[in-house]
């Protein structure tokens, strides 16, 4: 492999991810340079900037863990706000960087909205001094609220990069870097204000009165909690377009008639949950990634994401570009999926099954406070499957994003293996019936063409 990456989830002389993050300011003389290709990268004011491919992805790969930390620490990044955030952050990577990609465009006048000056820039830069710049400009943006340790980390983790920087270019090519690091993060958080999403971390349960029927969502045990985020799927998409937001149709008619459809799902709902097998109890866990506990589904799929790039040695421009896609998919995932759920606003199995079949069920996870159909992990984990795929092809990857949770790894021989497995997971953990689950990954597989379609290269 080409290229100084950190071994899969360790950091810098053996320490664990989150230390490096923590002492990354400290880096012990002697160890590897972060994101040197070659003595060859050496920028001095005149010389010519090698391209982003000439470095490794280590700056991406360190921020993405930082911005997996922030959004299970910060209050109110629920999983909507939290894909919302990775895709910010992976597009304002993507675009600071563009112009040291040779054959790539940018994504202004191709994404909903977005526009930027045009023109190349002047001048050399330094290109993993522009990503660190513009990284943690735009995650200091999106959580203005963090806590003062993980704002802290924020700090120690530029000052980190910034200081390896500062000893291979010139003062007056680093400034410039520096200069369109925050000048991207500027103008991509100006664009993110008038999405509909903006602080909505502030707020995740606003005024909203559920209809009222047979069939219809009501909240659910045992927190009783109000809806989450009704208004988040009428929020502007990056990629998808006005009216067409990959609507995967209605859910089976409600009804408790034990002949119809309907019942007979939410029995096999009963039956499977009433005798999992250590393994789809595993699963179940293993994907629930709840929020505050972890980073959020979205969180889960960035994390399988930086896995992959540290695994294969990709370099900085290939992550720049995969950041970008796989938060857009997550991202315009959860605006399709949410219009789904408020447009049905189908019951939760929860709901059903006590009133039908057995009152005492309980089931293995708890329901989250927001409508059945279609399933969240199954829409947002096909449209990430489907992107990873149209870069990558079918990789075979183990999975260690709840190491230090305790649970187990899990291998799978392609990227839609898992994401049906994270989708198969709610169904084994009581959350959703089968159809949200089909329908979603069917949706979820919409969004992620829909991405894929963008022209990210000059002859795409």
């Amino acid at each position: 492999m080409r290229g100084e990456r950190l071994p899969e989830g360790r950091g810098l002389s053996g320490l664990t991810r989150r230390e490096f993050l923590v002492r990354l300011g400290g880096v012990a003389a002697g160890t590897t340079s972060l994101a040197m290709a070659s003595p060859a990268t050496l920028l001095r004011a005149g010389s010519q900037a090698p391209p982003a491919s000439a470095f490794d992805a280590v700056v991406a790969t360190a921020w993405f863990d930082l911005a997996l930390t922030l959004v299970r620490d910060t209050p109110g990044f629920s999983p909507p706000v939290a894909s919302r955030a990775f895709a910010y952050t992976g597009v304002t990577l993507y675009e600071a960087l563009v112009p040291a990609m040779p054959g790539y465009r940018t994504l202004a006048g191709q994404l909903t909205d977005f526009r930027l000056p045009a023109g190349p820039p002047d001048g050399a830069f330094h290109w993993p001094t522009v990503a660190n710049a513009a990284l943690a400009s735009m995650l200091r943006r999106l959580f203005a609220t963090a806590p003062s340790e993980r704002r802290a980390d924020m700090d120690a983790l530029e000052r980190g990069f910034a200081g390896e920087f500062q000893e291979s270019v010139s003062p007056q090519i680093f400034r410039r870097s520096l200069a369109r690091g925050r000048s991207m993060a500027r103008q991509v958080f100006q664009w993110s204000r008038g999405d509909g999403g903006h602080e909505a971390y502030l707020n995740n349960f606003p005024e909203y009165t559920p209809p009222v029927g047979p069939g219809l969502w009501v909240s659910t045990p045992p927190g009783f909690l109000r809806a989450l985020q009704p208004y988040w799927g009428s929020n502007r998409p990056f990629v998808l377009a006005e009216g067409a937001r990959c609507n995967p149709g209605s859910p089976p008619e409600y009804s408790e008639e034990p002949s119809s459809a309907f019942d007979a799902e939410a029995r096999e709902c009963y039956e499977i949950t009433t005798n999992l097998t250590a393994d789809e109890e595993a699963i179940a866990l293993f994907w629930s990634d709840d929020p505050v506990r972890t980073a959020t589904p979205a969180g889960h799929w960035v994390s399988i994401l930086t896995q992959v790039i540290e695994r294969h040695g990709f370099r900085l421009d290939v992550a720049a570009e995969a950041y970008a896609k796989v938060g857009m998919a997550v991202a315009d995932a959860f605006i399709s999926c949410w219009h789904t759920k408020y447009r049905y606003n189908l019951l939760r199995p929860v709901t059903y099954i006590q009133h039908v079949v057995d009152p005492a069920w309980i089931p293995l996870l708890v329901t989250p406070p927001f409508p059945e159909y279609t399933s969240g992990h199954s829409v947002q984990s096909a449209a990430a499957a489907k992107v990873l795929t149209q870069m990558f092809g079918q990789v075979a990857f183990t999975d260690h994003t709840h190491d230090d949770r305790g649970l187990a790894p899990r291998s799978f021989d392609s990227f839609f293996e898992a994401a049906e497995e994270a989708a198969l997971s709610r169904l084994y953990g009581g959350i959703h019936f089968r159809s949200a689950i089909v329908k979603g990954l069917d949706q979820g597989r919409c969004v992620g063409r829909h991405v894929s379609r963008l022209r990210f290269q000059r002859g795409d």
